[in-house]
């Protein structure tokens, strides 16, 4: 009803107001018919179950990002010294030594620098992974049961990590492109500030402009292809993570939570440890290829082979597991952080919104 029919009518005899009372009688002179007024209570905006996906995923990619940084500054710094080092005499070794180093040469912001692309990155890439994961969950086991009559849980699990790695990583690439040459920014394993005017970037826009206009759209999808390689590290973790969760009897009700979040916590870290194993040599050759530029070197239709002989070469088989224990250090917490809060987060929020 409308603020106007309400100015038009008399209340006769109010009675206290309580907003929970969602009925108000109202009768006009000389009219033997009563009129009642509805007044709605507030109500919680309702979201789907899509929406919620999404929204948990967005939130738990963010407190990922801003929890692990400066570990990932310290892993890409590892991972791409050995192609900005003319020598053998790398600046930064290990963990503790290469936040240190970071922490001494460039104080607290050094340890965060390229945060602003690593929150841009972390919402849409989760965000998309999730919703394109727990929709391919309902899709392929319908194809799969009408192909062969069998239900493969773990291919289910598989192929929907795969579907939905393949689109988030395709359209977050340029981010993450940006991310790493900010990463680099004051450290090159060298000098402690790379000056090159063309490979200096004063923030996150001024990276995409110069990036842009002195290399072109093509050194956004830099490193894409390695990335693509790197599709079969979540097609291993996460169908690992869901057996480990019913190994551990995850989504049961627990009287203490801490125990049910404990085994979250194993099942994630477990799952991490074991795809990172298998498939961390791709995020070497992804890193090298997003910074081939700032050496001069220049694309070609063989970069990808050609990045694989020049690390053997000079850095052995050894080199494809640079940063690796920074890495565990890293995406081991990281991957903690973004499961176990996608699971709070999404369970809040379907009691609350739905």
């Amino acid at each position: 009803m409308s603020d106007d029919s309400i100015g038009d009518s008399n209340i006769i005899n109010p009675v206290p107001t309580d907003i929970s009372n969602t009925q108000i009688l109202t009768t006009q002179p000389n009219m033997a018919t009563t009129n009642t007024l509805t007044v709605r209570p507030h109500t919680t905006p309702k979201l789907s179950n899509t929406q919620i996906i999404a929204l948990s995923g967005a939130l738990a990619g963010f407190l990922a990002g801003v929890s692990v940084c400066p570990l990932d500054v310290a892993k890409t710094r590892l991972q791409a010294q050995g192609a900005l080092s003319e020598s053998r005499l790398y600046k930064y070794h290990g963990i503790s030594g290469t936040l240190s180093t970071i922490f001494k040469d460039e104080g607290i912001r050094g340890l965060y620098r390229g945060l602003v692309p690593i929150i841009l990155g972390y919402f849409p890439t989760w965000m998309i992974y999730f919703t394109v994961y727990e929709k391919a969950k309902q899709v392929y086991p319908t194809l799969l049961r009408k192909h062969t009559g069998i239900d493969f849980e773990f291919l289910t699990h598989s192929m929907s990590a795969f579907t939905a790695g393949s689109v988030s990583t395709t359209v977050t690439n340029p981010i993450w492109v940006v991310k790493t040459r900010l990463m680099l920014q004051t450290g090159d394993g060298n000098s402690t500030i790379n000056t090159n005017k063309n490979h200096y970037y004063k923030n996150t826009l001024d990276a995409f402009i110069k990036m842009y206009r002195n290399e072109g759209i093509r050194v956004f999808y830099s490193g894409l292809v390695p990335s693509l390689f790197g599709l079969f590290h979540v097609a291993i973790h996460f169908p690992v993570y869901e057996k480990l969760k019913t190994a551990f009897k995850c989504n049961e009700e627990y009287q203490n939570n801490s125990y049910k979040l404990l085994r979250l916590i194993s099942a994630s870290a477990l799952s991490k440890m074991c795809a990172s194993s298998l498939t961390y040599p791709h995020e070497i050759l992804r890193t090298r290829m997003q910074i081939r530029s700032i050496n001069g070197q220049q694309g070609g239709s063989h970069t990808l082979l050609k990045t694989i002989a020049d690390i053997y070469k000079k850095e052995g088989a050894l080199g494809f597991y640079s940063g690796f224990t920074t890495n565990l250090a890293r995406t081991v917490p990281a991957s903690a952080v973004t499961l176990v809060s996608f699971e709070y987060i999404s369970r809040y929020l379907t009691k609350s919104l739905q």
